[in-house]
């Protein structure tokens, strides 16, 4: 086992070959010293991104915010979409009620368009009626279930 205070061996090469680095590993294949620089701002760059990569996966807080505002977004655009589905929809039946009862009106004879009429003009006694026959339902169900009938 190597002691960890040692040191290696100096970086310049000690009996002319040129070729080998420190340890006696190939220098990286750099023909000058503007390729070494270049070579070493490329190293530069490609760990900056490796960085700003780890820093990214990292942060959580931040992805968590951005998928939040993620599905905020698509919430949103599902709300407008909802909206003018609904909004159709509506208007859909909007139209078929109008023409069922233009349908009505014209399909109903003369004597019972005046008795509508009559009944919207004085609501009170048609009111009464309706309730005086929901009353007579309502006792005859009553009755039926009484005597054992279901």
């Amino acid at each position: 086992m190597t002691d960890p205070t040692e040191r290696t061996a100096p970086a310049t090469p000690a009996s002319g070959d040129a070729g080998t680095g420190p340890a006696g590993r190939p220098a990286g294949g750099a023909k000058g010293p503007d390729e070494l620089r270049r070579q070493i701002e490329q190293t530069r760059h490609e760990l900056g991104d490796t960085v700003e990569e780890l820093a990214g996966k990292a942060d959580v807080k931040g992805r968590a915010k951005a998928r939040a505002a993620d599905l905020r977004d698509r919430a949103g655009a599902m709300t407008v979409q909802l909206r003018s589905s609904a909004a159709q929809a509506g208007h859909t039946v909007q139209e078929r009620a109008n023409r069922a009862g233009h349908a009505v009106e014209h399909g109903v004879p003369g004597p019972v368009r005046g008795l509508v009429r009559a009944g919207r003009r004085h609501p009170a006694p048609v009111l009464l009626a309706g309730a005086a026959a929901g009353a007579a339902v309502a006792a005859g169900v009553l009755l039926r279930r009484h005597n054992g009938h279901r």
